[in-house]
């Protein structure tokens, strides 16, 4: 789940070229989304956008345990409860082509195709994550990971939902969070390590990010179930 200490850690800007959900909130020159509750600086949303995200976590655990099934509306859902009171578009399928870096996701006008295939294939063979051994546990995650990073299907918060249902399937297989290492001592190069393993899983190849999410949860398992 996400801890106090992450909140400032937030991907690069993404390029929305049309689109209502492009717009900016007026008088932040352009570095905060239109928002609900008209917050113009950056740094407010990000804490806001955490301390929401944090308390839609929580709410989670009531709801969704060892047995449940993830599918398309749930992961709907919980971007809803976590963004709902601050975008009006939250919880719903993106309307604007999103590319960073050079990379292009999926069309939007494929999204819910490609979201009614993934509940059909990967979360329904994935899902719920059940316990067994380290290796296998990370396999399965890496999967549901990167091919939701793949479809990338809201306008913000793809990386930090991905993640959200990372620390749930863990949770399903009765292991803590992962240690995604991306504060503190070393956390340039784990970054790096993760943006590659989650490239290369886009060509359906998941050693690197297996092997990542293998370490994130054996990190965690030393420190233990506490943070």
């Amino acid at each position: 789940m996400a801890r106090k200490k992450d909140w400032n850690h937030k991907p690069s800007r993404y390029i929305t070229p049309e689109g209502s959900e492009a717009e900016s909130e007026p008088g932040s020159r352009g570095r905060v989304m239109r928002n609900r509750l008209g917050i113009r600086r950056k740094m407010e949303m990000d804490r806001l956008e955490f301390e929401s995200l944090v308390a839609a976590q929580e709410k989670s655990l009531e709801c969704i345990g060892p047995d449940t099934r993830l599918t398309a509306d749930l992961l709907c859902r919980m971007h809803r409860d976590w963004l709902g009171e601050i975008y009006e578009w939250a919880g719903r399928y993106r309307t604007v082509e999103l590319t960073k870096g050079g990379f292009r996701w999926p069309p939007a006008f494929r999204i819910a195709q490609n979201m009614d295939a993934f509940e059909r294939g990967v979360l329904a063979r994935c899902t719920p994550c059940r316990p067994g051994p380290l290796a296998g546990v990370a396999h399965g995650i890496a999967e549901v990971h990167a091919e939701l990073l793949l479809i990338h299907p809201f306008r913000e918060g793809n990386g930090r939902l991905a993640r959200w249902v990372s620390d749930l399937m863990a949770f399903q297989a009765g292991l803590p969070a992962p240690d995604y290492g991306f504060v503190g001592q070393n956390a340039k190069n784990r970054s790096a390590a993760y943006l590659e393993a989650v490239r290369q899983s886009y060509v359906r190849d998941y050693d690197r990010l297996t092997t990542f999410f293998a370490e994130a949860l054996e990190r965690r398992l030393r420190r233990g179930f506490e943070s």
